[in-house]
């Protein structure tokens, strides 16, 4: 029974540690998953997605990179697909960075997000 309990602890181990490295930047230099919050409707791509927290996920579909944004803490969450382009940056970002313009409509468009610890900034 003991012996049971160290090997169990032993996993656990193992799978926690697995996770915090995996936590870290992909070979692109940046995190796979990150978590933003938009204070205004923010227009990404074809979708205007309304105030609030997001999942974002970068993914890979053959050599195009693809940005997820999933709305959090909804019945029926928005979420809007769009290509990015990384473009390296010249050190790890020391903040996050939400860049857009405002179009004809008076709607912020993004332009571009840089995640603290990330050496890559994505462009839309």
């Amino acid at each position: 029974m003991r012996l049971l309990k160290i090997m169990a602890l032993i996993a656990v181990c193992v799978l926690g540690t697995s996770l915090f490295l995996n936590a870290g930047p992909n070979q692109y230099g940046v995190a796979d998953t990150r978590q933003i919050t938009f204070e205004n409707p923010m227009r990404i791509g074809d979708v205007l997605l309304p105030k609030g927290e997001y999942q974002v996920l970068h993914t890979m579909e053959g050599d195009n990179h693809i940005m997820v944004f999933k709305q959090l803490g909804k019945n029926k969450p928005v979420e809007a697909r769009v290509k990015c382009q990384l473009v390296p940056l010249p050190a790890k970002a020391a903040t996050t960075e939400k860049i857009y313009v405002m179009n004809a409509s008076k709607e912020r468009v993004l332009q571009a997000l840089i995640f603290r610890g990330d050496t890559a900034k994505h462009v839309f």
